[in-house]
């Protein structure tokens, strides 16, 4: 297997964290992200999924095959014990590693994230989705379709940088926040989002909804580590997964913090000096 591309942020003496990101995502992270990595102390990889930047693409991988990879990269780095970390769709690969990892990960915080979503019915409708969190038609047609999910990710890709083209940031501004600088004005900044949104991630991104509408070839009960699942009082979807997730894990504990469904500064400080905390056994906001 070939190992994932990666980038490590963080003092080099910090205590090693895998940090797996969205669907779709880039490895590459925003300057103000990288000044809160290193205030953290914490030494954080983060790599590119199978079919994402420069790791080759690997149709019909699993949930479960991120443990994998990431213990394969986590040995490259020499890495005996790391705690781990997901955003949205890096929601599950995280667990995953807590679940199929439990002597090496030392905690796990997910943040936003989505439990296992049912693909087995009819296309689901709107108002599928908004009775039951578990329906999700993009991971419908990542399953049954994938001509389409590709069609719907190219439109909402063209969306998104049309907006940035006219003078829009790099990143939405958290609710009653002012925007940030318009990020066609910045090389790195068109970058990462080329990175995130051009047509490379489009195979990633099909894949991950693969992943997530089929079985993740682990149980969630196998969760045993200290784990949090987090979510911003904004983001409603990511709040009824989190009910989903804390069922499916009875030790894993659900926090919300004051944002939507990427956490504000605040909130992304609060996230690592947990990871921190539980990693030398204790929980930083008790």
């Amino acid at each position: 297997m070939d190992l994932l591309e990666y980038t490590l942020y963080g003092p080099t003496d910090g205590f090693p964290v895998m940090s797996l990101g969205g669907s779709p995502s880039t490895r590459w992270k925003r300057p103000d992200v990288v000044e809160i990595i290193m205030e953290s102390g914490l030494r954080l990889a983060v790599p590119d999924r199978p079919g994402y930047g420069g790791s080759a693409r690997r149709p019909g991988r699993t949930v479960a095959d991120a443990a994998d990879d990431v213990a394969q990269l986590a040995d490259a780095l020499g890495w005996s014990t790391f705690a781990v970390t997901g955003g949205s769709g890096g929601g599950p690969h995280a667990l995953a590693c807590a679940a199929l990892l439990p002597d090496r990960v030392t905690c796990c915080a997910v943040v936003g994230a989505i439990a296992p979503l049912t693909t087995d019915g009819p296309e689901p409708t709107e108002d599928d989705e908004a009775s039951d969190p578990r329906q999700s038609l993009t991971a419908w047609l990542a399953v049954h379709d994938p001509a389409r999910f590709r069609a719907r990710f190219a439109a909402g890709s063209e969306q998104i940088m049309a907006a940035v083209a006219a003078g829009g940031p790099e990143f939405p501004p958290a609710p009653g926040s002012p925007p940030g600088p318009p990020a066609r004005d910045d090389a790195a900044a068109m970058a990462r989002l080329t990175a995130t949104f051009g047509s490379g991630s489009a195979d990633g991104c099909l894949d991950d909804n693969v992943a997530f509408g089929t079985p993740w070839g682990f149980d969630l009960a196998d969760v045993r580590v200290p784990t949090t699942i987090w979510h911003g009082t904004a983001d409603e979807r990511a709040a009824r997964h989190a009910v989903l997730l804390t069922e499916a894990m009875p030790a894993a504990e659900s926090v919300q913090y004051a944002g939507g469904h990427v956490p504000p500064p605040a909130a992304y400080r609060e996230i690592l000096e947990w990871l921190r905390g539980a990693t030398n056994g204790a929980d930083p906001r008790r």
